[in-house]
């Protein structure tokens, strides 16, 4: 039978995939947007008025910039060399859509792909102009500079959607990636981030797992994504054959708020492989961004049932403004 040798986690966000000077380049609509922030909504200002106890202008300073991007390279050169050294049989990508292939028509709670490839296409400059401030950029890190096919496991997808359904969670299959409301049928950044920075462009046959931690009503709750975790790491040891599976948990942690106390208190769960830790955050916490959250809480439920531990290899806030918006980045692997 398939065995479970390694997970992966990583934040995948825009910051990681632009220098540290691009890094205020985002603030602009950071002012416009209102945000989620320990459950509740704020707007930039109330935000700024809210954390003046948490001096953050020490903490958005070009040298300050620089440092945390250092390690956050660091960190994901070493999530690659991981992957690189077990050289694992096949693998298993789990993370989340924001419109890119799905749309406010059309939003599973839970989805496996089972088609023999997923599509990567380079960025047009139309595409890119539509943009957001400081996504443009880093699409061109993490999309392909030509069309590319990465290949997936058929096979291994359909019996991932067999067991799951014997298990008790009804999941949407897709052997194509839609055109989502972003205007693009390439897999999403969630996805490509893993397969261009920690796969490095060599990427295994594999099988993406979607979940929507992003857009209510549908959203799994914290309990349902570990509980589905322990069930896709039993439908992978119940696969015939000898080979080697890697998980990979894509996104997180919180943002576009960053909220450190939220993130310690979920990476003190995964240290001590505690269910009930990650299960019981409440679900106001689990908006915006943050809801990515959820993909490391489902491979945390892989890793448990495959009898694998957790360990950090950083943690790093990367703030872009004095209201505490950015992006908190998390790297670790369960063996």
């Amino acid at each position: 039978m398939a065995r479970v040798v390694l997970g992966l986690g990583t934040s995948h966000g825009p910051m990681l995939s632009v220098p540290p000077e691009s890094w205020p380049n985002r603030v602009p609509a950071d002012r416009a947007e209102t945000h989620f922030f320990k459950g509740k909504s704020y707007s930039f200002a109330e935000l700024v008025e809210l954390r003046k106890p948490d001096a953050l202008a020490r903490q958005i300073t070009p040298a300050v910039f620089s440092e945390r991007h250092r390690r956050c390279m660091d960190s994901i050169d070493a999530l690659g060399d991981l992957y690189a050294s077990t050289a694992a049989d096949i693998g298993v990508v789990v993370g989340n859509d924001q419109m890119e292939v799905f749309s406010r028509e059309h939003i599973p709670a839970f989805g496996v792909f089972w088609g023999p490839y997923v599509e990567g296409h380079p960025r047009s400059e139309e595409f890119l102009a539509a943009m957001p401030p400081g996504v443009a950029e880093a699409e061109l890190d993490r999309t392909p500079k030509v069309y590319t096919k990465w290949p997936c496991l058929p096979d291994l997808g359909g019996h991932i959607i067999e067991r799951l359904m014997a298990d008790g969670f009804d999941v949407a299959q897709l052997t194509r990636l839609p055109r989502g409301e972003a205007g693009s049928n390439a897999a999403p950044h969630a996805y490509s981030f893993i397969y261009r920075r920690v796969m490095r462009d060599d990427v295994l046959p594999h099988v993406p797992i979607f979940q929507n931690t992003f857009y209510p009503p549908n959203q799994p709750s914290a309990q349902r994504c570990f509980d589905f975790g322990r069930a896709l790491g039993r439908a992978l040891t119940s696969w015939p054959g000898p080979q080697t599976v890697v998980v990979f948990a894509s996104g997180g942690l919180s943002h576009f708020v960053i909220d450190e106390e939220l993130d310690r208190a979920a990476i003190d769960g995964l240290l001590k492989n505690d269910e009930s830790v990650l299960t019981g955050i409440g679900e106001e916490m689990f908006q915006s961004g943050t809801s990515e959250m959820k993909n490391w809480i489902t491979v945390a439920g892989t890793m448990a049932e495959a009898g694998l531990s957790f360990n950090l290899i950083d943690y790093v806030p990367c703030y872009r403004s004095e209201a505490g918006t950015g992006n908190a980045m998390a790297f670790g692997y369960w063996r």
